[in-house]
């Protein structure tokens, strides 16, 4: 009898186990369209640490833009200022099945490697603060160097002519971020009478900040503005100055957030001397992953949010001032949208097939398009700007033939009310709201992969020289080109410039610059870089010419990836190529679309790119557009 029980209750218990083990081959098989709980995507957010306002608010606006989407679901998780942990938990959200993984980082470096190996299974979109390389879909924060220059100025200005001492207030040591924003106060600084006389790391948070300055500045009188990365320091450092009875002290800080005791209330209070807003970017990385799991095309690489400086100096109604007022949207479009584009020229195969592209978006999208040419003329392209601010354009797009001379005419532009799109080209002016986005590519970060291809590729102990052949002078290609590659090729002694000769991006002029390098380098010559394909390809003749074999006896590197610059890595004679998006016209036309529906530009959306070397030219080039 208690046999037959016992056999019954293990047939049962046998039963049980495969209705369990069916039901969940169901589930796992079943395709992610509507599942138990009602929602499509899973999304995970992996955070560094839930101790600064800024990430708060961050995930305030990610829960609140998801709550938008009733097929979308999210899963925070709070490392408590680990990298193991966050790379533990990074791994926890990839186990539930996360469709989707954004992460904001403290330490990019410990976690690159974990990014990475995300991103070669789902997508992955990096908010906030940088990570190193180039493995992840999508990059949501700021311009932090520019963040950086904004406060050394403001430190200059509230300092005045007799300058003073700075203490800068660093977040974790080697981040990007801290970085970057390190370099543009001290650039902004440089050659002035101030100067820093104490750096301190105090990784982002608010009370190891207030101990290192309460402990520093016991002994230390004389200091006149502290320079905090981020509001949490900010707030340490107020908190440090007020133990110490030292109000006479200045504080700048970075993030700007809206909250109780946060940085924009204590700018309102005088408390603390100005901050800069750095956007928490949540609203805007879940309207970018509803694209990318949708699977939308254009989606690009980096999507730079714009900063404001907020002051002490209040508006009427008692709030912290703004400086500047914002870019221009558009306000009433007409039907159909007019946008006027000034083009910079007919200089390259990439800037015709720019152009192309531009034209046939304008089409589809039914956007009536005034084409203009500039033919390389920087008053010529003013004049064309002036002449559509009078023809009252709803928009106006160009692409700068140089970064500085626009601040009159595109404060013209503003005084109308017509938003100017930067295509594929910066400028600099003092006002960055004198314009309203930037679509195109990150040009220093095209130099600094062409560095990286070259180093890797280098024999062990041998030393190379190389010659530079630049872009069009002060243009944002070749300025950012020329930085990017020696911000990393500088790091390796082996390699030494023995010239950076002015181009002006065209096959002619790399031909007679190179065939003059020659002349006087001959053979010395191990690498060519070049800042862009027409000049490589030039090059390529004037090494021939040379009796030279280019490819081969000199390495070439070149910037753009056109249909040119692939038969020619095809065929051996040029090594590698990065590549700069020419087909800009469906994304411009997209930001028009946008702002004609009320809808807030970005400062700067910055296109996805590759890489070409021989073997991946070949494969790439029969569906090569351009």
């Amino acid at each position: 009898m208690i046999g037959r029980k016992a056999a019954g209750f293990l047939i049962l218990c046998l039963i049980f186990v495969a209705l369990v083990v069916w039901t969940r081959a169901c589930v796992m098989n079943e395709k992610v369209t509507k599942n138990d709980s009602g929602y499509n995507y899973l999304i995970g957010v992996s955070q560094p640490n839930l101790s600064e306002p800024w990430r708060v608010a961050m995930n305030e606006e990610i829960q609140q833009e998801v709550s938008r989407h009733s097929d979308m679901r999210v899963i925070f998780t709070d490392a408590a200022q680990s990298s193991e942990q966050q790379a533990k938990d990074v791994k926890k959200l990839v186990g539930y099945g996360v469709d989707l993984l954004i992460i904001s980082l403290d330490d990019p470096v410990a976690l690159t490697q974990t990014v990475s190996s995300v991103y070669e299974n789902i997508p992955v979109i990096v908010l906030g603060r940088g990570v190193t390389g180039y493995d992840y879909t999508l990059y949501v924060g700021t311009d932090d160097e520019m963040i950086g220059r904004k406060a050394g100025e403001f430190a200059m200005e509230t300092l005045g002519e007799l300058g003073g001492k700075i203490i800068e207030m660093q977040g974790l040591a080697g981040s990007p971020t801290v970085e970057e924003r390190s370099n543009g106060f001290r650039e902004a600084i440089h050659n002035s009478k101030l100067s820093i006389v104490q750096t301190m790391n105090a990784d982002w948070q608010r009370d190891l900040a207030e101990d290192l300055l309460t402990d520093w500045l016991k002994d230390q009188p004389e200091v006149d503005l502290i320079f905090a990365h981020n509001e949490a320091m900010a707030l340490g450092a107020y908190r440090a100055v007020q133990k110490l009875d030292r109000n006479d002290i200045n504080i700048i800080g970075i993030d700007g957030v809206n909250s109780e005791n946060g940085s924009l209330q204590l700018v309102s209070e005088n408390k603390l001397t100005g901050t800069f807003t750095s956007p928490p970017g949540g609203k805007e990385a879940i309207r970018y992953a509803v694209d990318i799991l949708n699977k939308e095309k254009g989606i690009p690489k980096k999507v730079i949010l714009r900063s404001q400086k907020i002051t002490n100096q209040l508006e009427g109604k008692g709030e912290p001032r703004v400086t500047h007022s914002p870019a221009p949207t558009l306000q009433e479009a007409q039907s159909p949208i007019v946008l006027g584009f000034a083009q910079v020229g007919t200089e390259s195969g990439w800037r015709i097939a720019n152009t192309k592209s531009v034209i046939n978006a304008a089409k589809e999208a039914g956007v009536e398009l005034l084409y203009e040419n500039a033919e390389q003329s920087q008053d010529k392209q003013i004049e064309l700007i002036r002449q559509f601010i009078n023809k009252k354009v709803d928009v106006i797009a160009f692409s700068p033939k140089t970064e500085t001379g626009w601040e009159e005419v595109l404060k013209e532009a503003k005084e109308a009310g017509i938003p100017v799109i930067l295509s594929d080209r910066e400028v600099n002016v003092s006002d960055d709201t004198l314009w309203t986005a930037y679509i195109g590519s990150d040009f220093r970060e095209e130099g600094r992969r062409a560095a990286r291809w070259l180093m890797q590729e280098a024999e062990e102990g041998q030393s190379y020289q190389f010659v530079e052949l630049q872009g069009t002078a002060h243009s944002a290609p070749a300025v950012g080109r020329m930085q990017g590659f020696k911000e990393v090729i500088q790091t390796d002694q082996n390699f030494t410039l023995l010239e950076s000769l002015q181009g002006d991006f065209t096959k002619k002029k790399g031909k007679e610059l190179m065939a003059a390098a020659l002349k006087r380098h001959g053979s010395a010559i191990n690498v060519v870089y070049s800042h862009n394909d027409d000049m490589a390809l030039g090059a390529i003749e004037a090494i021939e010419d040379f009796g030279l074999r280019p490819g081969k006896d000199i390495t070439i590197i070149s910037v753009d990836a056109t249909k040119s610059a692939l038969k020619a890595l095809s065929i051996g004679k040029l090594n590698f190529a990065v590549e700069c998006n020419a087909l800009l016209g469906p994304q411009l036309m997209k930001a028009v679309k946008d702002l004609s529906e009320g809808k807030e530009l970005p400062m700067k959306i910055i296109t996805a790119e590759g890489v070409f070397t021989q073997e991946s030219a070949k494969m790439a080039l029969a569906s090569r557009e351009y």
